[in-house]
């Protein structure tokens, strides 16, 4: 691979901001010591015809160590390292004038703890780019292992024609955090100006598989090497590229994952919210008995069964036949609630987390994306790379196999819910025809859909005892159902609860006021039912 960024130590200097010393050694010393800039420049040229330079490189990064460039900025407010980079411009200009072929000289200084005092080192090469002052940036480029928690790299700007981004910034223009593949590679973008779109290359080639994603708007860079993480999972980078907002190319570029778009910041606590009492008002005390008590399916007569074939029309079958439930009711998503509406219980943030199967887990360690509701309404994802703040809707692909979409709340459920929560895998149970069954916070129907029932999920405020979260919106007695041939009946056990009728595509349809046992709501096969934090599908 050729050498795109060219990192070089210098000898020992005595004074790191004497601009002579660096570029050059005087006299025959030369030949008893390091090359510096000036020798360094001159054996590297930027483009040569045989063995004659004809081009020379003219942007240069200089570290010095960092506690000298601390003590220039206290006491003369940077004043030494402006004047070495314009001397060493200077000198640049002076001695290679002939080979700059128009090109600005630019020198860039900053600090380094690695470096001791009286160590120098330069960067330089095709892949090393200084913008000009003023200069807007074109793309910012960052990388994500899991979709969901972004990091930036770096900015690029329009006269920047090769960025290197990889593991080492000794031989990279820029290091990409978490980059997973060691020092076997790097990612060379190539940009030849704003009517060509950006080019996204490997290097080596045949080390990694770079393909683009583009209805998420990612390239996905694996390994061909068969390289795993600690998890046995196929080592990936995923790298996104996003024209800054006043680049003129809407055309070029893909536009950037939900996931990423422009994050405005959690809302501020609302003034006069009232402060956490000792014993929350919604946390009720109740009765033994009141506890106790549980909604049992009530029995239906069973429908007339058909009349048996004559013998001669069907032949005698030594088989014995079993019934066999079809209904089912499943849990597509979780609603997250706004917290904001519960500060009265102390409810400080709910965290869910999905583990490698993307199904609900209140194991942190076993969680590999997270989402979490904070006080103030905000959400966040949350990955081993760290913690993120999301809007909905947002899609992330935590695993090469599976999508989790957060989806946005419509606006008629938007006072109680932030998003809704699509869940992969949506877990499901079975349900006999021809009984009605109550669903809700005390019933044991379906109480393996309700995966929220612990205190696992949800933090409160400090000194007060941790409780499900199934306590924020879900009634012990939260409603009935009641499979039917043309869907399922619904009816309404609790006045205070508050029920949503969603269609196949999880869009809102009505919201669910008057369902009496007597009277009750009819939600047709394959519709959805939102009540506490469960969106649940009733299938036919």
């Amino acid at each position: 691979m050729p050498v795109y960024v060219q990192h070089e130590a210098l000898g020992k200097v005595n004074d790191v901001f004497d601009a002579d010393a660096i570029w050059q050694a005087p006299g025959l010393a030369l030949f008893s010591r390091r090359p510096l800039l000036r020798d360094l420049l001159e054996r590297s040229p930027r483009e040569q015809r045989g063995r004659a330079a004809t081009r020379c490189f003219s942007h240069v990064t200089l570290m010095l160590p960092q506690e000298e460039v601390d003590d220039d900025r206290h006491l003369t407010r940077g004043a030494r390292v402006r004047d070495l980079a314009e001397h060493l411009a200077a000198l640049h200009q002076k001695d290679f004038g002939d080979l700059l072929k128009g090109d600005d000289v630019r020198y860039h200084v900053v600090g380094a703890e690695r470096l001791a005092p009286g160590e120098v080192e330069v960067r330089f090469g095709h892949a090393v780019y200084l913008p000009a002052p003023g200069e807007k940036v074109q793309y910012t480029v960052s990388v994500s292992r899991d979709s969901a928690v972004w990091k930036n790299v770096c900015a690029i700007y329009p006269n920047q024609r090769l960025t290197l981004i990889g593991n080492d910034d000794q031989e990279a223009t820029w290091t990409a955090p978490g980059w997973p593949f060691g020092a076997e590679g790097a990612v060379l973008l190539i940009n030849d100006g704003p009517e060509v779109p950006l080019e996204v290359q490997v290097r080596p080639k045949d080390a990694f598989d770079c393909v683009y994603d583009a209805a998420k708007g990612y390239y996905c860079i694996r390994s061909r090497r068969g390289a795993v993480d600690g998890a046995g999972m196929p080592l990936r980078l995923l790298l996104r590229v996003t024209p800054a907002v006043s680049a003129q190319t809407p055309a070029r570029m893909p536009s950037a994952p939900l996931a990423e778009r422009p994050i405005a910041p959690a809302r501020a606590a609302r003034a006069g919210a009232p402060a956490p009492s000792a014993r929350p008002a919604v946390w009720k005390p109740r009765t033994p008995a009141d506890s106790e008590l549980t909604a049992l399916p009530l029995a239906r007569p069973a429908a007339p069964a058909p009349a048996p074939a004559p013998a001669a029309a069907q032949p005698e079958l030594d088989a014995t036949f079993a019934p066999v439930a079809r209904q089912r009711v499943a849990l597509a998503a979780l609603a997250l609630p706004r917290l904001s509406r519960y500060r009265e219980t102390g409810a400080r943030s709910l965290e869910i987390g999905l583990n490698r199967a993307l199904a609900p887990s209140g194991e942190r360690g076993d969680a590999i994306l997270s989402f979490a509701v904070d006080h103030d309404d905000g959400l966040h994802a949350i990955t081993a790379a760290g913690r993120q703040p999301i809007q909905a809707p947002a899609s992330f692909n935590p695993l090469d196999s599976a999508q989790v979409e957060l989806l946005a709340s419509s606006p008629e459920m938007a006072d109680r819910y932030c998003a809704l929560l699509r869940l992969p895998q949506a877990p499901s149970l079975p349900v006999a025809p021809g009984a009605r069954f109550a669903f809700g916070r005390g019933t044991p129907v379906l109480a393996a859909l309700r995966v929220l029932d612990s205190p696992r999920f949800l933090t409160s405020a400090d000194g007060l005892p941790a409780t499900s979260a199934d306590r924020l919106g879900l009634s012990r007695n939260a409603f009935s159902f009641e499979a039917v041939a043309d869907g399922y009946h619904i009816a309404r056990l609790s006045p205070t609860q508050a029920l949503y009728h969603l269609d196949p595509d999880l869009n809102f349809v009505a919201e669910i006021k008057a369902a009496a046992p007597d009277a009750p709501y009819r939600l047709p096969a394959g519709h959805h039912l939102v009540a506490g934090h469960y969106v649940l599908r009733f299938e036919a």
